[in-house]
């Protein structure tokens, strides 16, 4: 296992996928908290709580969530290139055992997210700060409320990621795995937040889950407020997490799994 996992780091830092993951970890972490911040969430429309209250500064934070499907992104182009340049045939000759080899694959592009997070948090934080300190606003929550929502965002990237490669191993064809990953987060699941009835199930899809983990329900309060429809009840972000965990497990089982049954081609 350490010689597979010791290969996977070093085929992974032989590509442009780790510069690639800085730049958008960056640019996702600072962009809409910066930009966001810049305006002033009380000057947006309609208005939102200013950075001097904890809401503001978790809706700021929060908004870095709705781009955790580039992680999941990552995980699943990672997996797929191997299948589209046709490479995974000499990876599985140099590590026969593809059990093993998958588990090295999902434990590398695990810590790959979760260093993609803290990337992304720390950004987040620092054009938060930097915001704050231009505008002369007293941020309206401490530091280590701060930290433990940027904890948590970090996390769910982790867990994003091996989403990603958990259909990358499933579907292998990259186009139509990054359209499934898209497809959902963009077309889906808003779908299923309004559907009547079935909008009742949104904490329990990765969104809401990841919603209840992060404490942002910005999106879910702006459907109640321009819909008829109830306010969908929101898990704690123990149960959230916990939720998000058993994705993953899911997507792990599937990235190992579906590989072992099937040929190459």
């Amino acid at each position: 296992m350490n010689h597979a996992i010791r290969g996977e780091f070093t085929r992974l830092f032989s590509t442009r996928l780790p510069l690639w993951a800085l730049i958008a970890a960056v640019a996702s972490g600072a962009g809409l908290t910066g930009v966001l911040g810049l305006i002033g969430p009380e000057n947006a429309s309609p208005p939102m709580p200013g950075l001097d209250t904890p809401e503001g500064v978790g809706i700021a934070v929060g908004l870095t969530g709705l781009l955790l499907f580039v992680p999941a992104l990552f995980g699943t182009v990672a997996i797929t290139s191997e299948y589209r340049h046709r490479t995974i045939g000499t990876t599985f000759l140099a590590i026969p055992r593809r059990g093993t080899l998958l588990g090295a694959k999902l434990f590398v592009y695990s810590i790959f997210g979760l260093v993609y997070g803290l990337l992304m948090s720390l950004s987040s934080a620092t054009a938060l700060w930097s915001v704050a300190a231009v505008r002369d606003v007293a941020l309206g929550a401490s530091a280590t409320d701060l930290a433990t929502l940027l904890t948590r965002m970090a996390a769910a990237a982790a867990i994003y990621t091996v989403l990603g490669v958990g259909i990358g191993a499933l579907v292998r064809n990259q186009l139509v795995a990054v359209g499934i990953v898209l497809g959902y987060f963009y077309f889906l699941e808003p779908v299923l937040m309004i559907l009547p009835g079935v909008h009742t199930l949104y904490q329990f899809l990765p969104g809401g889950a990841t919603a209840a983990l992060t404490d942002f329900t910005f999106l879910a309060d702006t459907l109640t407020q321009e819909t008829s429809m109830s306010e969908p009840a929101m898990l704690s972000p123990l149960t959230g997490a916990l939720v998000l965990v058993f994705y993953a497990a899911i997507a792990s089982v599937a990235a190992v799994a579906a590989p072992l049954r099937r040929d190459l081609a």
